[in-house]
């Protein structure tokens, strides 16, 4: 969106026309999805739509890009009515993010939900509230323990706020429920690594992990899932927890898109120059999750980290270097030194390091909240963000389900479509076939 808006405000109608090919035409801020999975924030407002641009003359193909084919210069789409279209291109520009990484466990992808997505965060929401619902409904002890066990797989930044702020939802909601015990409700947080956030370093990673034990979250690290069912999850260290819930935020991946292209990868990322542009392909660029882009302020072969941080200002600097290539002009490197890492716990819990400079506690939180704030693309999204956080400062939650949780569960693999990708093979095959139809 940051490069669609750019290219909107600084190339004129006849100098180009510009196509957005998204199933959803916003941008989601992706930080702030556990405040939505908790009912802090409401989804609409970490949604910036596009069509709120003044300069809006984008046209907007409803679905995913699901191959490309370089020598063609052709992008597959599969619309949201499972149509597959082909889209000629002068100059593209690959933004298509991440997916949720996953392993072969059984049980995972049936069993887990994710959050990457503004539908996977309000559904988890309706899901832990319907365990409550449930659980104060039953009559039997074991249905009601599993009901008020909560896991969560993914000791990142996602995976700690997620079980943090999703931990005070239900400590405040239990309140509301006089037959259920408190000391019922419990949350895991079980990481594979040996350090929660080892990018905090290990005063803040040790403060952060000292929050959430406070709060009675038990903290395993070291351990990761053997296996997943309906009403289990069994840990690698032989441990069986009985709950309804696995959230999984284990890290992330590239888009399957970019396998689609046959091009060289770094860890599944597309190979860009520090210009973005891929070499020995005219008219070719990434950003993002999907890209690895050179980290140059880092050096020494570093790569940009997948953070919003990045991706936001690398959007701005692609469109710059699509126009001048377009003008003739030189293009430029991307280079931008990390500002810090913000963690927000919820309330008045955080942990950040801005500039290199460690804070706890309201310090912490005010610069958490400041930056993703000011992130947030308009000053409506401001607005709504800032209402929201006032509100339920003031007013707290009315732990509401808006029925998502209905008869048929939704988990994982429903969200993220990852088996609706094309091989280069078949992008090369259905470009050539319907060439020859035309």
């Amino acid at each position: 969106m940051e490069c669609v808006r750019r290219l909107e405000r600084k190339l004129s109608p006849d100098e180009a026309d510009v196509t957005l090919v998204t199933p959803f035409a916003y941008q989601l801020y992706l930080p702030l999805l556990p405040q939505v999975a908790s009912g802090v924030l409401t989804p609409q407002s970490i949604a910036v739509s596009l069509r709120r641009s003044k300069k809006y003359r984008t046209r907007i193909i409803p679905g995913g890009a699901i191959g490309v084919d370089l020598k063609s210069k052709v992008c597959v789409i599969r619309t949201i009515t499972d149509q597959i279209v082909n889209e000629p291109y002068d100059y593209i520009v690959l933004a298509p993010g991440s997916i949720t990484r996953t392993f072969d466990i059984p049980g995972l992808t049936d069993h887990a939900f994710g959050m990457k997505t503004l539908a996977e965060a309000a559904y988890i929401r309706d899901h832990v509230i319907s365990q409550l619902d449930l659980a104060d409904a039953s009559q039997d002890p074991v249905e009601r323990a599993s009901r008020l066990q909560f896991v969560v797989v993914g000791g990142g930044y996602a995976g700690t706020e997620t079980a943090a702020c999703l931990q005070r939802l239900t400590h405040a909601a239990v309140k509301r429920y006089p037959r259920l015990d408190p000391g019922l409700i419990k949350w895991h947080l079980i990481d594979i690594a040996p350090k929660l956030m080892p990018e905090l370093g290990d005063k803040l990673g040790s403060s952060a992990q000292e929050i959430l034990r406070r709060r009675g979250i038990e903290i395993s690290l070291g351990v990761s899932i053997a296996k997943a069912g309906p009403e289990e999850v069994t840990f690698t260290d032989g441990r069986v927890i009985p709950t309804r819930t696995l959230i999984w935020t284990a890290g992330v991946v590239a888009s399957p898109l970019i396998a689609t292209l046959g091009a060289e990868t770094v860890k599944g990322r597309l190979a860009v120059a520090p210009e973005m542009n891929l070499p020995g392909d005219d008219g070719v660029f990434a950003l993002g999750d999907s890209a690895a882009v050179p980290d140059l302020a880092k050096g020494d072969g570093a790569m940009c980290p997948p953070t919003a941080q990045h991706a936001l200002r690398q959007g701005r600097h692609v469109a710059d270097n699509v126009i001048a290539s377009l003008r003739g002009g030189p293009m430029r490197p991307y280079v931008h030194k990390d500002l810090g890492l913000v963690v927000d716990l919820g309330g008045t819990d955080a942990v950040s390091k801005p500039l290199g400079i460690e804070l706890r506690g309201l310090p912490a939180q005010a610069v958490a909240r400041g930056y993703h704030w000011s992130a947030l693309r308009t000053n409506v999204a401001k607005t709504r963000v800032m209402t929201n956080w006032l509100l339920n400062a003031v007013a707290g939650d009315d732990f509401v389900r808006t029925g998502f949780q209905a008869r048929k569960a939704a988990r994982l693999k429903d969200f993220e479509y990852t088996d609706a990708y094309l091989t280069p093979e078949q992008v090369r095959a259905h470009v050539e076939g319907t060439s020859r139809q035309d």
